[in-house]
């Protein structure tokens, strides 16, 4: 089975760095930004699954950054990340099309089910729009 591709956006280094290696001990393709603008970029030059997204950054903030990926990367998975959480942020972030929403801290153990969670939601609906894909072309 292709490992999961991860990306974490953050602007805190340490919790980047060590996340980042924690993952990749467990066997995960981890990629880190410590910006939107950094994670967009990382978008368009590597394939991701998952992307664990904080809220609160400076400049392009988590929600905005949701919204691009959301547009130009429909089937990433977004699971939203934050210490400042609040109702109407997760709210938002939900209805931007994140998957779902983590508090800081977070136990690894927990951030990695839902990621799993995500992938698999991922893979279910690569696998619809192959079968879709393979039923047109057999029309045809």
């Amino acid at each position: 089975m292709e490992k999961m591709r991860l990306m974490l956006v953050d602007d805190e280094k340490r919790f980047l760095s060590t996340t980042q290696k924690l993952l990749e001990r467990k066997g995960y393709d981890v990629t880190t930004a410590s910006s939107g603008l950094e994670a967009l970029e990382h978008l368009r030059q590597k394939d991701v699954d998952v992307v664990i997204l904080d809220v609160k950054m400076p400049g392009m903030d988590g929600l905005e950054t949701l919204k691009v990926i959301k547009t130009e990367y429909p089937l990433i998975e977004v699971i939203m990340l934050t210490g400042h959480a609040t109702v109407e942020s997760a709210v938002d972030g939900l209805k931007c099309g994140a998957t779902d929403y983590l508090m800081k801290p977070t136990a690894l153990e927990e951030l990695i089910q839902k990621a799993e969670e995500c992938y698999a939601k991922r893979q279910r609906m690569e696998e619809k729009i192959r079968l879709a894909q393979a039923a047109r072309q057999s029309a045809s």
